[in-house]
């Protein structure tokens, strides 16, 4: 079991960026498939953006292309999701997710969970 841990939401207006981090201990995350999610009031848990071991392809939902990017600073074994120009359909609880295993969309699979952090896009 990984233990993940996200950080970096908060209140932003619509427009506005933030930056989310999913930071690791014990395990170095380079070797793990790993994926942003999200999930709204009422709404289902969905796939926001991925990065798999090995070769570091992304997916990403289309309703964030463009805006968000993920990357990895194996230095600091965290994973990022940079959100440009959110939006309050953006308003969500954000989990991040590892694991060494991977579907062919490029997001991991059963993967360990983080506790997850809390955007709000609101004016």
């Amino acid at each position: 079991q990984v233990q993940l841990v996200e950080s970096g939401g908060g209140l932003v207006r619509p427009g506005g960026s933030l930056r989310l981090s999913c930071a690791a201990s014990k395990v170095t995350l380079d070797y793990y498939t790993i994926g942003w999610f999200r999930q709204a009031p009422g709404k289902e848990r969905e796939g926001v953006s991925c990065i798999s071991s090995g070769d570091d392809n992304t997916y990403y939902a289309e309703s964030v292309k463009g805006r968000f990017t993920i990357s990895r600073d194996n230095a600091k074994n965290t994973v990022y999701l940079h959100m440009n120009s959110l939006k309050p359909e953006d308003t969500a609880v954000y989990y991040c997710a590892a694991s060494l295993y991977k579907y062919y969309s490029n997001c991991p699979a059963r993967p360990s969970w983080g506790q997850g952090t809390q955007v709000t896009v609101s004016a």
